[in-house]
C-alpha cells in the first residue's frame, strides 16, 4: 500500500511506534532524554514547554522533573481549552483528562515567552512537518503565537514520509531528537 494520505500515514506511524513501546521503549527513552537534554544545555533556553506523554511517546516526564530543579529555568506544559491548548506551569498532582491525555491544574498565570517547545510527533513529512494525532492542537497553538519559539519535535523512531503530507497551517520542525 502507497501511503500518499495524511491519515493512513499516521496509521502506519502509529502502529509502529506501539510496536516500539512494546519491544525497547525504555532503552529508547533514555537515548532520546540524553539528546533532548543536551540540546536544552547547549541552547541556554530558559522557558520550555513540554509534554506530558502518552504512552508511544518518548517519556520526558524525568526531564521534566530534572528541568524544575534547576534555578533558571521554567517548566510549561499544555493545558488543553477548547480546540487548543494554553502553557500552564508543570505542577502535580496530574489529572487524566479529554483524550487520556494527563494535565496538569489550571493556572491564572501569565506564562513568559517560551524559548523552546519540545513536541511530540506520530511522524513528519518530507520537510519536516509535523503529523500528530490529527486534532490540531499544536498548530492551532503556534499559529496563534505572535512569535516562534524554536520547535524540537521528538520520537521513539523516525516515522518520516518521503511525500509532503502536510497542509500550510501545520507546524513545522527546526529539529527533530530520535534515538
Amino acid at each position: 500500500m502507497e501511503l500518499n494520505h495524511k491519515s493512513d500515514f499516521r496509521k502506519s506511524c502509529i502502529k509502529r511506534l506501539k510496536f516500539t513501546s512494546v519491544t525497547s521503549k525504555y532503552y529508547k527513552d533514555k537515548i532520546v532524554l540524553k539528546k533532548l537534554e543536551n540540546f536544552i544545555n547547549r541552547s541556554k533556553a530558559k522557558n520550555i514547554l513540554l509534554y506530558i506523554p502518552l504512552g508511544i511517546e518518548v517519556d520526558v516526564k524525568p526531564l521534566i522533573n530534572k528541568l524544575r530543579k534547576i534555578k533558571n529555568k521554567n517548566v510549561y506544559v499544555p493545558y488543553m481549552e477548547g480546540d487548543s491548548f494554553k502553557i500552564v506551569k508543570y505542577r502535580l498532582p496530574l489529572q487524566k483528562k479529554k483524550f487520556g491525555i494527563e494535565e496538569t491544574n489550571n493556572s491564572f498565570f501569565k506564562a513568559a515567552q517560551i524559548d523552546l517547545a519540545i513536541v511530540p510527533i506520530v511522524g513528519v513529512d518530507a520537510i519536516a512537518k509535523r503529523i500528530g494525532f490529527g486534532k490540531g492542537m499544536y498548530d492551532r497553538f503556534f499559529g496563534r503565537l505572535s512569535y516562534k519559539p524554536t520547535l524540537v519535535f521528538t520520537q521513539l523512531i523516525l516515522c518520516q514520509s518521503d511525500k509532503i503530507l502536510s497542509e500550510s497551517y501545520d507546524i513545522q520542525a527546526d529539529y527533530i531528537i530520535t534515538n
